[in-house]
Parts: C-alpha cells; sequence; structure tokens
C-alpha cells in the first residue's frame, strides 16, 4: 500500500468490507425465472395465434373473400412463395376459385414434403368440393389445391 500523507486521517477503506453471500440464491432465481418464461411462451402461444386448424380457416376466409371480391393482389399475397413464383396474380382465380365464390367446410390436419400442413375443404355455390392445403411460412399461406 502505499504510504503518504492521506487528505483524511485515516488510512483508505477497504471497498468490501462485508463477508461475501454466496450468488447460488440469484442464479438459481434467474434460470428459474427463464424457465417459467419459457414455458408461459410456449403455453400461450397458441392462445394468441390459435391453433393451426384456427390459423387455417382464417387465411383461407381472407383469401375466399379476396378472390371473391377480385382482389388478386390480395388473394396473391396470401400464396406460399412457390405458388406465388408459379402463378402471376392474374392467374389466381382461375387456378383456385373457378366455380365462384366458396365456403370453408372443415380441416384436416396434412403434410407437405415433411412440414405439417392443413388441409382446408371448400364447398363452392355450384355444391362441388375442393381442397386447399395451408402451410406454415412465415405465417399461415395457401399452397396448392385439389378438386374435391
Amino acid at each position: 500500500m502505499a504510504q503518504g500523507p492521506y487528505l483524511y486521517d485515516d488510512d483508505p477503506a477497504p471497498l468490501h468490507t462485508g463477508t461475501p453471500r454466496p450468488a447460488r440464491a440469484l442464479i438459481l432465481s434467474v434460470i428459474g425465472g427463464t424457465v417459467a418464461v419459457a414455458v408461459g411462451m410456449a403455453v400461450g402461444l397458441p392462445l394468441i395465434k390459435g391453433s393451426p386448424e384456427e390459423q387455417a380457416r382464417e387465411v383461407t376466409g381472407v383469401f375466399l373473400a379476396a378472390l371473391a371480391a377480385d382482389d388478386v393482389e390480395t388473394a396473391h399475397g396470401l400464396l406460399c412463395a412457390a405458388e406465388r413464383f408459379r402463378l402471376p396474380p392474374e392467374a389466381v382465380p382461375a387456378e383456385y376459385a373457378p366455380d365462384g365464390a366458396g365456403e370453408v367446410t372443415g380441416t384436416t390436419d396434412g403434410e407437405v414434403d415433411g412440414a405439417p400442413a392443413q388441409r382446408v375443404e371448400v364447398t363452392w355455390d355450384d355444391g362441388t368440393t375442393s381442397t386447399l392445403t395451408v402451410v406454415s411460412e412465415q405465417g399461415a399461406r395457401v399452397c396448392g389445391t385439389v378438386p374435391g
């Protein structure tokens, strides 16, 4: 330590004078809080965004409403990347809604290239049905149709 004149009469006080406390409780509480937040997000996210079935019904309903209103840009934007690349906006109604207006009548679980997907059944005004495939691609996106 340095010798010499000090501003005060006493030597400089040591910075840490108390007995050291173990940080075990703090570390465990931080880890426990992180785990609680992660579990809360995993449980709460489907409640906020909806189940895959709900998301598929919603996006298909918006897609069909856009086609019924001749809003091809919105309908084209709701397609998956492969379908947007394959079809120009003007071709979407002929490919996806050749029978006029449609209504969502059911959903089932499916798979596309090993990834989970939803198959959404649509009933058209003339009574025919078709199935739209909805995949998760930066949100739910329509990615194909098969006549019923």
